[in-house]
């Protein structure tokens, strides 16, 4: 156990060991207490008060601006709902790219524009910084367990360097290339996603109707050619997977405007 925890510790050291972590909702809170956990040294900061909050009681060190999360990190993560908070917290007065110090690798983990993206990468170039798209997929549950996949733009060394941070988040790591490339590879698994749930909700929604037991319903397309992600795990009927959002009240989840 010792050796394990020794190993953990070193880790989060590589790079540095102090992460400004800015977004703490119902990805970003449980992603930040996992590096916490790793051994890292992380400042937290949200404008809501009840992320705020939540925070506080998960053992986070809670700051109130952007400038004192990030002025002497040496990782920055963003998990922010649209592309216009990331930009807000970037390149606003006391934002990350006025007050970060150089050298300082700057992790979005959001889901927003590829094309905006590829522009804060350059910009953050010319700061001396880092900028890399690296949205994750898993959902709540992958966050809270540790088990997202992370898809990243930008250069394989930096890529590489990344990884040794966010491997405390997750397990999977794909590298598509150029910078922006990991946003748009997340929004096309998101595009493909909603299509499934849309298939799968109107499917089992006709069964349903029609007599037919969701579960065994369930179970038939989960051996058969219409098995997919939200049939096994996220099913739309209540009563059929236990830790879908239809049995808790669609609490904590993505938004649809999103």
């Amino acid at each position: 156990m010792l050796k394990v925890l020794s190993r953990s510790f070193a880790t989060a050291h590589m790079g540095g060991n102090k992460v400004g972590f800015i977004g703490l909702g119902n990805m970003g809170l449980p992603m930040a207490s996992n590096l916490r956990k790793a051994g890292f040294e992380v400042k937290g900061y949200d404008v809501g008060e009840k992320q705020r909050a939540s925070a506080t009681e998960a053992n986070i060190t809670v700051v109130d601006s952007i400038e004192s999360a990030v002025a002497d990190a040496d990782w920055i993560i963003t998990a922010l709902p649209k592309t216009e908070h990331v930009e807000a917290v970037l390149t606003g007065p006391k934002g990350i790219f006025e007050t970060a110090k150089k050298g300082t690798y700057i992790c979005d983990v959001s889901t927003i524009s590829p094309v905006a993206s590829a522009g804060f990468n350059a910009t953050a170039a010319k700061l001396d910084l880092v900028f890399l798209d690296c949205p994750c997929s898993g959902g709540i549950m992958g966050a809270k367990q540790g088990k997202l996949t992370f898809i990243m733009g930008g250069e394989q060394e930096q890529f590489e360097h990344a990884k040794t941070m966010l491997s405390h988040m997750g397990q999977k790591f794909f590298h598509v290339g150029k910078a922006g490339s990991g946003a748009a590879a997340k929004l096309i698994n998101n595009m493909i996603l909603g299509a499934n749930m849309c298939a799968a909700a109107e499917g089992l929604a006709i069964g349903t109707k029609l007599g037919m037991d969701p579960k065994t319903l369930a179970q038939i397309c989960e051996v058969s050619t219409s098995k997919s992600w939200v049939i096994d795990t996220y099913n739309p009927i209540p009563g059929v997977k236990p830790a879908a959002p239809a049995n808790r009240n669609y609490d904590d989840g993505f938004y649809i405007s999103l």
